[in-house]
């Protein structure tokens, strides 16, 4: 699957504030990712993040 900055994508574990969901904010080698239940940002190695993301949400849907 092709991940784009900007994308919503949701996680198999959630982060500690509960939230699953995440916002693309850098492609490349590494993941950028920043939490849309706090707002905290996390990189990740590529292999690792494909991992652990399990779906992309698409617009309007939760």
């Amino acid at each position: 699957m092709e991940y784009n900055i900007g994308d919503i994508v949701k996680t198999k574990k959630q982060h500690p504030c509960g939230s699953k969901l995440w916002e693309i904010t850098r492609v490349g080698v590494d993941f950028k990712l920043k939490c849309l239940g706090c707002g905290h940002v996390i990189m990740v190695e590529r292999p690792k993040a494909l991992k652990m993301i399990t779906k992309k949400i698409e617009k309007g849907e939760k």
